[in-house]
């Protein structure tokens, strides 16, 4: 992160947000001369053309100079790089798009409700977990599809080998309204209270273990709502509690950039960019990305641990414990040492973040059952119901 940005608190606050500092970074433009591979620069976002790319990094030492390149692009410049013709064959698109309109109508047809992010249920056509449904339904699809080579150099750069690959279709109807600015995971998905508990030191962790990017499927220009950037806005260090705050959504209505991006693109960018989806205001294109969630290998525990089992053995003990008169936060710490305190990796088709930005966690089910003393029988029947969702 840059220095700039980085200072010696250990505690954030909404007090941090200032938006005079944010302002001094955002504005600060982007020089061509950190960017000698890319093509060119628009509304400082660099564009790289990945035929040029593809020959750059024909030798391990242009490689690696072009990934140095692209990391320091997306950690101490823009945030964003768009990979112009990251899929030269348009067959190759076309296919994919094909089994994701498949999808798409198979789960209309099914009546099943989609939950969104930062958008209202049911205002776009999206597929959760698009990854294992393609590889499942068009194995050779998916083989041709995520054998790209710019889409491997820009994640190996970013999050080192080993990495996991989620993805989920995003369809924008003629219509479609806007998202709300947002940061994206992990951080960006919890609760100003929650993100406010975790360190300074973690907010600048939080970026560096996943890559977000989308592949057009289409060409989308800017009447088609594509996504909405504001560059250098990820070097904010506070940023995971200044994007909700009112004065930060105007200054990004007010300033974010937005470019027309032709199918085959892909943009990729450091998950703490302020960014949101457009709104669609053609009459006739039906704006289709690929949203690729690209995590680290080193998002996992050391140890499985069967937590709903020790969550059904202390229940009782804590109901007790309650009954004792022990404290709340007592029974906290308890809680959170006997079980998972995040909603994911999950099946979003099944557990989809319908009432918030992510399902409850296993966690919040036994404070829930702790709170209302529920009986054991219920519990363990939501514990179960509740695996059963995560596991699809």
């Amino acid at each position: 992160m840059s220095p700039t940005t980085s200072g010696t608190r250990t505690w954030l606050t909404e007090a941090d947000c200032d938006l005079d500092a944010f302002r001094s970074l955002v504005e600060q433009g982007t020089d061509p001369a950190d960017h000698p591979s890319a093509e060119r620069i628009e509304r400082d976002v660099p564009l790289y053309d990945s035929d040029r790319l593809r020959s750059l990094t024909a030798s391990p030492e242009g490689r690696r100079a072009v990934q140095g390149e692209l990391v320091r692009a997306l950690l101490d410049g823009p945030g964003i790089v768009v990979l112009k013709d990251a899929f030269p064959d348009a067959g190759v698109v076309d296919r994919t798009s094909e089994a994701f309109r498949a999808l798409i109508e198979e789960e209309r047809a099914s009546g099943r409700a989609r939950g969104d992010h930062f958008a209202a249920p049911g205002a776009n056509d999206r597929v959760w977990n698009a990854l294992d449904k393609v590889a499942l339904r068009a194995p050779e699809v998916f083989a041709d599809y995520y054998a790209n080579d710019v889409l491997e150099l820009i994640a190996e750069a970013w999050l080192g080998p080993a990495y996991q690959v989620t993805s989920q279709v995003n369809v924008v109807n003629p219509g479609g309204k806007a998202q709300n600015v947002h940061r994206d995971y992990h951080l960006g998905f919890l609760s100003q209270e929650r993100a406010a508990a975790y360190p300074a030191h973690v907010h600048r962790l939080s970026p560096v273990l996943t890559l977000q990017g989308a592949v057009a499927h289409c060409d989308m220009p800017v009447e088609s709502g594509p996504t909405l950037y504001l560059p250098h806005s990820q070097k904010f260090e506070p940023g995971y509690l200044a994007w909700r705050l009112p004065r930060f959504v105007d200054y990004f209505e007010d300033h974010h950039v937005q470019l027309p991006l032709e199918k085959g693109d892909a943009v990729l960018f450091n998950p703490a960019l302020f960014h949101a989806a457009g709104t669609n205001r053609s009459t006739d294109i039906r704006r289709m990305a690929n949203l690729l969630q690209i995590s680290s290998a080193f998002g996992r525990a050391m140890e499985t641990v069967d937590r709903e089992s020790m969550a059904g053995a202390l229940f009782p003990v804590l109901l007790r414990r309650k009954s004792e008169g022990v404290s709340a936060d007592w029974l906290r710490r308890v809680v959170a040492a006997t079980a998972e305190g995040y909603p994911f990796p999950t099946n979003l088709d099944l557990d989809p973040p319908v009432e918030g930005l992510a399902p409850p966690a296993q966690a919040d089910v036994l404070w829930q059952a702790v709170a209302e003393d529920w009986d054991p029988e219920r519990l363990r029947a939501e514990l179960q119901s509740a695996a059963k969702r995560r596991q699809g």
